[in-house]
């Protein structure tokens, strides 16, 4: 399973797309630690991956992120992460070469 921000040459048939979110919740003292985002990440890509898995793709391209900070009047702040991306299968060359 690959992932791309860019597109791809190589022959292959769109599957869907995929989407994840993650989110994390800063405590009082830790309110303004936005570097903790950047945990966010692994988990959201994690996540495309066993989705798009399930769905029969070998991998997304033309991913995109999505970066919140969400905060609630009554609660504290979340960071919140979100990405998505088109799943591909590539198609069998075995087939392509007898045609």
């Amino acid at each position: 399973m690959f992932l791309t921000t860019g597109s791809i040459d190589k022959p292959h048939v769109i599957k869907g797309i995929v989407n994840a979110t993650s989110h994390l919740m800063l405590a009082s003292e830790t309110i303004d630690a936005f570097e903790s985002m950047d945990q966010l990440f692994p988990d959201v890509q994690e996540k495309m991956k066993q989705r798009a898995s399930d769905n029969g793709a070998d991998g997304i391209i033309n991913i995109k992120f999505n970066t919140e900070i969400a905060q609630l009047q009554v609660a504290p702040k979340f960071l919140v992460v979100t990405g998505y991306g088109t799943m591909i299968s590539f198609l069998d060359n075995k087939t392509d070469e007898s045609k």
